[in-house]
């Protein structure tokens, strides 16, 4: 892991956890120190990683003829696993449901305050030193029977799903590997892209960034958003068409976006989404943040419990769902 990931995501309690777990603990180390070192492996069935853990290629894996799983103490699995991983029949476990978890309370907390439109009218009542005196007349479209659009529906937006349950919101949902079965179960409304943003409230995406997702949310989409309607991403900036929010956003002051993601991120000194009243910029903190870490850290080791007993991985991920991941 990088350094002082170790400390953030296992805590004192979970370290003796993890280590009565393990018949022989190595060193903690980066993924550099593994490069110059790689006979560590030469026995380990069990690699514990995290952010910043090493690329799991050809020529690594020739020093780990042993491994048969690795556990990641992270969320995405993209910068560690390579096409020789996942011939070699390796098993991988990620954090990802447990690191879901900050994120689905981050959004469920923005899309209240995005219904009350509350960048909005905090701004006005700052400027105007008074109440503003539409406030009652349409101004904040509140949160009772609206309509709450989901793009995509992972880890995330199950748990968000779930979370929005015990409030008086109808939720829909775009996502193309969706089926009805699952739609009825989870009890959303499988809809278009279009009618996600022509009828939503509030606009939730968490879409992972793959080539075929990048710039899928575009100006027209934006600029078909209710009135007072929000925007948040909490998922990847690269989904998002930069210029085309721009623009959307300049065209319809109404409208208020949220940004815990951006395409680069943060976004160039010179962009307009530092300045535009209507955009609120934070540095990606919907995920895992102080103590919160450690929610994955003991989700890394109750895996390795059901490792031990020869149980299946309940986090497994397997090459064919890495492609649907963030």
């Amino acid at each position: 892991m990088n350094s002082g990931a170790l400390d953030q995501v296992f805590g004192p309690g979970q370290r003796r956890e993890l280590q009565a777990l393990l018949d022989e603990v190595e060193p903690p180390c980066s993924a550099e120190s593994l490069r110059s070192c790689p006979e560590w492996l030469r026995e380990a069935r069990v690699v514990v990683t995290g952010w910043g853990g090493p690329r799991f290629d050809e020529d690594l894996l020739a020093h780990a003829p042993e491994l048969e799983v690795v556990l990641h103490a992270a969320g995405s699995i993209r910068p560690i696993v390579s096409d020789a991983f996942w011939d070699r029949g390796i098993r991988i476990s990620s954090a990802a449901a447990a690191n879901a978890t900050p994120v689905a309370e981050f959004c469920l907390a923005q899309i209240f305050m995005l219904m009350k439109n509350f960048y909005a009218v905090q701004r006005m009542y700052h400027d105007a030193r008074a109440k503003p005196p539409s406030l009652r007349l349409g101004l904040s479209p509140g949160a009772y029977r609206q309509r709450v659009g989901l793009v995509s529906f992972g880890q995330i937006a199950r748990q968000l799903r779930e979370m929005l349950r015990p409030h008086e919101l109808e939720v829909v949902v775009y996502d193309p590997y969706l089926d009805e079965h699952q739609a009825r179960e989870a009890e959303v409304v499988r809809v278009s892209l279009e009618e996600v943003f022509a009828t939503s409230q509030v606009v939730s995406i968490h879409t992972p960034s793959v080539p075929e997702t990048h710039g899928l949310i575009h100006k027209q989409l934006i600029l078909s958003l209710p009135e007072h309607a929000g925007l948040l991403n909490t998922a990847r900036g690269a989904v998002v068409d930069e210029l085309g929010i721009i623009q959307a956003l300049h065209d319809r002051p109404d409208l208020t976006a949220v940004l815990d993601v951006t395409e680069p991120e943060p976004p160039l000194r010179s962009s307009p989404l530092w300045t535009m009243p209507n955009v609120v910029l934070t540095p990606h903190i919907a995920g895992s943040i102080g103590v919160e870490c450690r929610r994955l850290g003991q989700q890394v080791i109750d895996e390795l419990r059901r490792f031990n007993r020869g149980l299946p991985l309940q986090h497994a991920v397997t090459r064919e769902s890495a492609r649907l991941m963030a």
